[in-house]
């Protein structure tokens, strides 16, 4: 009640410096049938108003600098774009992860072995790790098909050998093809 009166006053004194309009005066220093929770109510919504205002200019200045040229911040961020260079450790842990976790459900059959060359192997890491898979070759002279060392040019092998395998392994689920997973991570 104390702070009411103080606030009062302090506005009636300094009501021209601080053009307050009178009908803020007339809320503060009315004494009517509402009680003093209503007069509270309406101070607090007062203040947020004031707040509210006082935000509205803060962002007005901000915005002002962009207009005046004002040159963005500049990061040290570790690649400069979406064709530069990434951390080569931690697309080797993330490769590494993906065959040891996510290769038992999710396949990536748009990636190649020879796309790990110069990105997280060398050519001979990236070779060797190919030659572990058995890949399926067409056809030789006598009709038979026969499996052959995985190359530079053959693609990561799926877990399933179709759609319906897979959901029956899943509950119904079909587990999505994580090839273009990180084209999708950067338009989030």
């Amino acid at each position: 009640m104390a702070a009411r009166r103080a606030i009062y006053h302090l506005m009636r004194e300094f009501q021209s410096q601080l053009s307050a309009p009178p009908v803020m005066l007339s809320l503060l220093g009315k004494q009517d049938q509402d009680g003093a929770g209503m007069k509270s109510l309406r101070m607090l919504a007062l203040l947020g108003a004031g707040v509210s205002g006082l935000l509205g200019f803060a962002t007005v200045a901000s915005a002002d600098e962009a207009l005046h040229g004002l040159p963005p911040s500049s990061y040290p961020w570790p690649h400069r774009g979406i064709l530069s260079s990434y951390d080569h450790a931690s697309i080797r842990r993330g490769h590494q992860v993906y065959q040891q976790v996510c290769a038992s459900c999710h396949s990536m059959s748009l990636i190649a072995y020879r796309d790990l060359v110069g990105v997280a192997y060398t050519e001979e890491e990236a070779k060797a790790l190919a030659a572990e898979i058995e890949v399926v070759a067409g056809p030789n002279d006598e009709g038979e098909v026969f499996t052959r060392p995985g190359q530079l040019s053959d693609r990561f092998p799926q877990p399933y050998p179709n759609e319906q395998a897979a959901r029956f392994a899943n509950g119904g689920a079909y587990p999505p093809d994580l090839s273009l997973i990180t084209k999708v991570c950067l338009l989030c």
